[in-house]
């Protein structure tokens, strides 16, 4: 009898391990980037003008790769002005891994970091408590919506911290990435625990419309190789069904019959596109970007 499936997120160190496995084996950094290179100085034209500091809010800054790009950028556009960085991230070793890049990056100069080892929710709470609300110029979301219990709300609470100039820019994965298509036929059968929950892009525009907020949408198009998950014993592949299923030993927990559905499913149009005999999974992103 297999034993019953537990939540990815139950043992944190292994979901670092299959996250960092997942941003290895897909263009995921490389296509943020590319829109961080081409397309955010249009969203963070204005979020400075006429200040002398311009605070910005990382929730879910993760190992802070990402964060540091955005922030040169803000740097160029608004040169010489103070940026207060501040990163709102429950993982410790992901704290640890930012404060490392930061140690190693130049042109911070004017740059303050403050980290709070702390989730999106108890950040929220932590500032109700202490009837504090600090406005923001510029906050980001990217891909942390799924670990947060209340969608609506948290972006309702996130969106009434912005500045008359501000922007709230948000990444998730697209409704019509091979996640829409995976989750929304196997979700149910995922030991999630509370602990995740999946959404899209679709989701969240519905969400938006019937909040009436105001956004901008840009397509990000991505993908991951998960040929590794097609060869029995292979650990990387292992570790990437994980990631996929949000699912801790996925091919040694889950029912045969879910396994073998799910591999099918997987090398499906749907889901993948096969080329030169590799899998490739549709990891396509959208960019939301809230007006105030």
């Amino acid at each position: 009898m297999a034993s019953p499936m537990r939540s990815l997120l139950a043992d944190l160190d292994r979901y670092v391990q299959a996250f960092r496995l997942f941003l290895e084996r897909s263009t995921e950094h490389q296509s943020m980037q590319e829109f961080v290179e081409r397309r955010l100085l249009e969203v963070i034209a204005s979020i400075g003008n006429g200040k002398s500091a311009i605070n910005v809010l990382s929730v879910g800054g993760g190992a802070g790769e990402m964060d540091l790009q955005i922030l040169s950028k803000i740097r160029a556009r608004y040169p010489g002005v103070t940026i207060n960085n501040d990163v709102i991230e429950p993982s410790a070793e992901q704290i640890s891994k930012y404060k490392e890049h930061v140690a190693q990056a130049s042109n911070l100069e004017n740059i303050k970091f403050t980290w709070h080892k702390e989730t999106a929710h108890e950040y929220e709470s932590r500032m109700n408590a202490e009837k504090k609300t600090k406005k923001w110029d510029f906050i980001h979301m990217i891909q942390m919506l799924y670990y947060v219990k209340d969608i609506p709300a948290t972006i309702r609470y996130f969106h009434s911290l912005l500045e008359p100039q501000a922007k709230l820019l948000i990444i998730l994965v697209s409704g019509k990435s091979g996640w829409e298509t995976l989750w929304k036929k196997y979700g149910p059968s995922f030991p999630l625990e509370d602990l995740c929950s999946y959404v899209s892009s679709a989701d969240l525009l519905r969400m938006l419309d019937s909040a009436g907020m105001k956004y901008q949408l840009y397509e990000l198009p991505s993908h991951m190789d998960i040929t590794s998950c097609f060869i029995e014993g292979d650990k990387d592949g292992e570790l990437l069904l994980d990631f996929l299923t949000e699912t801790l030993d996925f091919a040694k927990a889950a029912p045969p019959e879910l396994k073998l559905q799910l591999m099918e499913e997987l090398r499906k149009p749907g889901c993948s596109e096969i080329r030169d005999g590799k899998v490739f999974f549709n990891n396509n992103l959208d960019v939301i970007v809230i007006e105030p």
